[in-house]
């Protein structure tokens, strides 16, 4: 009866780690956002594409939260279900993301933190390394250990935005950029630090998630400083006015 009762100890014993860390990666969002607001550094007076994007990526969140809920506590079907909507929620995702960060080279309204051209290529690989990283999750379901860890890594890789409202970025010119990745990379750390202090080993699925993790960001570079990036930014910006943008400059702060 103990070598039955073993594996689902070890299968649940991590519950309370990754919803706490849902409810921590919801917590920076919603901080992040909610700082901007506050100090006036953005507004409601945005473009239909810049609300619809935001309530994509705000019911992504729900969506995670409810994932993990039910996960631990149930009821385990909802979560399957649910599984399903999440995996047509990322194509939404996807097309949003893409969109609004596409818009907003165009129109040469770059944060002036940010290479035009570096966030052109950052913000898409981003979401797709997500999407890449949670399609292994699914594959894994069978074995929750992997499904909940891979499942996490895609998540932690959109903490970018809600890290980058919450930290001085003009500051930080010119690692802005990475600098709120480096603070992304703080959960999965977390999860290993955890799995030690816990089982007094770290699961493999945390070097392979963070290891999709690192590969989006050595993608993002490889594509962004090569000839690559320059011509996809010269097709993406054509006759618009972010083509009078320097790619790879560091466009200057607002007045005021």
């Amino acid at each position: 009866m103990a070598t039955m009762a073993t594996p689902q100890r070890v299968g649940r014993s991590d519950d309370r780690f990754f919803l706490f860390a849902a409810f921590a990666m919801a917590a920076v969002i919603v901080a992040g956002f909610s700082l901007n607001l506050a100090m006036g550094r953005s507004s409601f007076a945005r473009p239909p594409l810049v609300h619809a994007h935001a309530i994509i990526a705000m019911g992504w969140m729900v969506i995670y939260l409810l994932q993990n809920w039910f996960a631990t506590s149930g009821p385990i079907a909802l979560h399957r279900r649910l599984g399903w909507l999440a995996l047509g929620w990322l194509a939404l995702m996807i097309y949003f993301g893409v969109a609004v960060t596409v818009m907003n080279v165009q129109a040469g309204t770059v944060p002036f933190f940010f290479q035009p051209l570096h966030m052109l290529v950052f913000d898409p690989v981003s979401i797709f390394g997500c999407t890449a990283l949670i399609a292994a999750g699914v594959a894994m379901r069978r074995d929750t250990a992997w499904h909940r860890r891979l499942n996490y890594c895609g998540m932690a890789l959109l903490m970018g935005p809600g890290f980058g409202r919450l930290l001085p970025m003009p500051l930080l010119i010119p690692w802005a950029y990475q600098t709120a990745f480096a603070c992304v990379l703080i959960f999965p750390i977390a999860g290993m630090v955890a799995d030690w202090r816990r089982d007094g080993r770290v699961h493999p699925a945390w070097l392979w998630g963070m290891g999709g993790m690192l590969a989006t960001e050595l993608l993002t570079d490889f594509i962004a400083f090569s000839p690559i990036g320059l011509a996809l930014y010269e097709w993406v910006t054509a006759g618009t006015p972010g083509a009078a943008v320097v790619p790879l400059g560091f466009p200057p702060p607002p007045l005021g």
